[in-house]
């Protein structure tokens, strides 16, 4: 006999009530609207037609608005607001599609971070070794698709924040192009540089639910852009015609590390012959680094005028300093940001992917402040994003494969495509996914089998 959807969420549930606390990826489980949610997909009967997503459970950072619920968006000031009235827009489309809301995730306080350390909610642990970090800010959104707890989430990625976690926790995770998935509904960080995407067990899930998600809106100014986007040709379903490439420079990690094994895997993988130079890419991330200092300082300036003693300790120096950008900065910064533009455009015109670390390193202990880098001692938490902010700054679509190395830990690569190309990324990543050891690290995959 068919398992009914009602007794498939109810093994969801039990495993997330069983093993959450080991990782400390939600914050809050959805129990009673997730058995409400199954009982009506089971109710509609065979005769219907299903959803793409029927009966798939899935879990949101907590900066999405779930209704009845509180936005915490990591914070404790937060968890002081009237409930949520309604979804946010992806919510309500993931709903439509037939999935299953669990629950929502943990994540760094107002998404300023990379290691999900909250002070007020606990620190979410990696799955493969719960002395480390799972990543941030999405770092709730990576451990749980890692645990087995569901086969995929929602997390915001403004300079890394889905694409950290998942290298880290070793599943795949996308980010697309900025303004393609309306933002409505959730908490912000930083306008100009946010971007909402899933992270999955498997390229398929990862496309299925991307699928289910587009759709332009106009609440939402940057994704009113997609209006105008324009209509681009097919290559078909594998990688032949695609002119591929891997990122050199700034992009090289440290020779022999885990980082520069796991690129080499890929670019082998993918019979890569070119390297190509993103120029300045080091200047671009001090731009995105202003940008976001200062756009997100002026969001929170008020609650920290009133209530600084409320933020998370690792995040209120990191607001504090914004509050003091210069005006100068920011402009000279978006300057800078529309000049990187121009020159990564013109890559493309011979290039249609290539190929970038995600992070320099694997997952490290929690509460660790600094790691050997080329020689010298960086802070860790701020450069665990050092592959993927430039990358924001000018809104490209990528896709993170985890990969294997054979270190007891994954890592990530990144797959970077033009604008609107998040189809060349996913393509790429089902190559490698069938050809190397690209497959998502999932500790217990019962869950959702």
């Amino acid at each position: 006999m068919t398992e009914t959807t009602a007794a498939h969420i109810e093994a969801v549930l039990g495993a997330i009530g069983a093993r959450n606390s080991a990782c400390t990826a939600y914050t809050h489980v959805t129990a009673e609207r997730a058995r409400a949610e199954a009982a009506a997909l089971d109710k509609r009967g065979a005769d219907e037609t299903a959803g793409p997503l029927t009966g798939l459970p899935y879990a949101v950072k907590n900066l999405f608005d779930v209704a009845g619920l509180r936005t915490l968006a990591g914070s404790k000031i937060n968890a002081e607001n009237p409930p949520a009235a309604v979804d946010a827009l992806l919510v309500q489309r993931l709903r439509t599609a037939g999935a299953v809301l669990t629950g929502t995730l943990n994540m760094d306080e107002y998404a300023y971070g990379f290691t999900t350390e909250n002070s007020h909610y606990g620190p979410t642990r990696n799955p493969h070794d719960a002395t480390r970090s799972a990543g941030g800010s999405s770092g709730g959104s990576g451990a749980a698709v890692a645990a087995g707890l569901v086969p995929f989430t929602l997390g915001s990625d403004t300079n890394g924040s889905i694409r950290v976690p998942a290298s880290l926790c070793g599943v795949y995770g996308l980010k697309p192009t900025y303004g393609r998935l309306p933002r409505s509904g959730t908490f912000p960080f930083v306008a100009s540089l946010d971007h909402l995407g899933p992270l999955a067990d498997s390229v398929s899930t990862l496309a299925a639910v991307y699928d289910a998600l587009q759709g332009p809106h106009a609440a939402d100014p940057a994704c009113a852009q997609r209006l105008a986007e324009p209509v681009l040709p097919t290559l078909g379903d594998d990688i032949d015609g695609l002119r591929l490439a891997v990122a050199g420079g700034y992009f090289c990690p440290e020779p022999g590390s885990q980082a520069d094994r796991a690129v080499a895997l890929v670019v082998h993988a993918l019979g890569v012959q070119r390297e190509i130079q993103l120029p300045d890419a080091e200047r671009a991330r001090a731009a995105a680094y202003v940008i976001t200092a200062a756009e997100g300082a002026q969001l929170h300036l008020e609650r920290l005028r009133r209530r600084p003693a409320d933020f998370d300790p690792l995040t209120r120096p990191r607001f504090l300093a914004g509050s003091q950008v210069p005006a100068a900065w920011y402009v000279r910064a978006q300057r800078v940001r529309r000049w990187f533009y121009e020159r990564v455009m013109a890559l493309f015109r011979d290039v249609d992917v290539f190929i970038a670390p995600a992070t320099p390193i694997s997952a490290q202990p929690l509460g660790r402040e600094q790691f050997l880098w080329q020689g010298k001692t960086l802070p860790l938490r701020p450069n665990l994003g050092m592959y993927t902010q430039p990358l924001s700054l000018i809104g490209l679509p990528v896709v993170v494969v985890p990969v294997d190395t054979g270190d007891g830990l994954p890592i990530g690569v990144q797959i970077v495509a033009p604008p609107w190309r998040e189809d060349w990324c996913m393509r790429v990543a089902r190559h490698l996914e069938k050809a190397v050891a690209c497959r998502a690290w999932i500790t217990d995959s019962q869950a959702h089998a």
